[in-house]
């Protein structure tokens, strides 16, 4: 496993191109915009008034844990995703929005975990990756049906290997056309003590309009105020996180170096994970210390070489090694 590390006090990326201990495919390629520092980029001539829109008094809130929400139910916290082989059989999928959803088939297995448990009357994600070919597939509101089929309100596959994004004004399984998975806090990522790409979040009121990645809005609101889909953010350089819980401090370093992309109307600054039993509840609510004023939009139109595509720029050294980061990583050791 190459690793190419750079002073952190310089401000220098750490790029990896190897999967992460938890997932069998790495999560898009190295120079994808998901895995792409943005910590020395321009702020957004609008931060202010995004900050605003989403709450400057408003907690980060942790989104993730262990255990179920509310106590006596069978609803994880957090989004949960499966690891199925290649030859996985392939399952039918209805889709509300079939316009918008690639059609599959999905290998979706009957058992497959959903987001707030099967009884939820949620977004009900199920994210799915095939470990054999390095393909996502996502579905937003999911149900299993009795003949094995299942139903969805969307959909969206992902080749964890391309660059290529939404068709422009496509959904995805989230609102903003993105992938999911790509934007959650891992429990084996945090426990490894890096996280090397931006995480998923939501705000109450967003704008008519998306940005670079992004490729879906879902508001009526065309106010400038309101943060468009895509709109990326991140935690203040100057942020002392020297008194929180070591993984704490992990995921406060992957927000000040890779920030936060807005994915989704919800709860201000509600920062997605993956449920895991491993995760201490009590530790992860140090999170709920920080505030909407500790983060500053970010412009990442530097970042871009197509807007079809997820490819961002890199310091130029760094395109040196991206042949070696991404040979496929059957070395790897976890």
């Amino acid at each position: 496993m190459l690793t190419i590390a750079c002073s952190a006090t310089a401000g220098a990326p750490v790029v990896n191109g190897a999967p992460a201990a938890d997932l069998p495919c790495a999560l898009f390629p190295t120079d994808n915009v998901w895995n792409t520092p943005i910590n020395d980029l321009p702020l957004h001539p609008d931060s202010d008034a995004y900050v605003a829109a989403i709450g400057r008094d408003a907690p980060v809130h942790p989104d993730f844990g262990s255990g179920v929400w509310p106590p006596g139910s069978n609803s994880p916290i957090g989004i949960p995703y499966v690891n199925v082989p290649g030859d996985q059989p392939r399952v039918a999928v209805s889709f509300d929005y079939a316009d918008e959803s690639d059609p599959g088939p999905y290998p979706i297995p009957p058992d497959a975990p959903i987001e707030g448990g099967p009884d939820s009357r949620g977004d009900r994600h199920v994210l799915v990756v095939d470990r054999d070919n390095c393909v996502l597939y996502e579905l937003y509101a999911a149900y299993l049906q009795p003949d094995g089929t299942w139903t969805a309100g969307s959909g969206a596959i992902f080749d964890l290997r391309s660059h290529a994004l939404r068709p422009a004004g496509w959904t995805s399984a989230d609102a903003a056309g993105l992938p999911i998975l790509p934007g959650l806090v891992r429990y084996d990522e945090v426990a490894a003590g890096e996280i090397r790409h931006a995480l998923r979040f939501t705000a109450p009121q967003t704008q008519r309009a998306y940005v670079w990645p992004a490729r879906h809005f879902a508001s009526s609101l065309t106010d400038p105020r309101y943060p468009p889909m895509g709109q990326r953010f991140r935690l203040r350089a100057d942020f002392d996180a020297s008194d929180y819980a070591p993984e704490v401090q992990v995921i406060v370093r992957a927000m000040q170096r890779y920030g936060v992309i807005l994915a989704d109307n919800g709860s201000p600054w509600y920062l997605s994970g993956a449920p895991d039993a491993r995760w201490d509840n009590d530790v992860l609510r140090q999170l709920r210390r920080l505030r909407g004023a500790d983060f500053e939009a970010v412009d990442v139109a530097a970042l871009m070489i197509h807007p079809d595509s997820g490819q961002a720029r890199l310091p130029a050294f760094l395109y040196l090694y991206l042949p070696v980061l991404q040979r496929p990583a059957t070395a790897a050791k976890y």
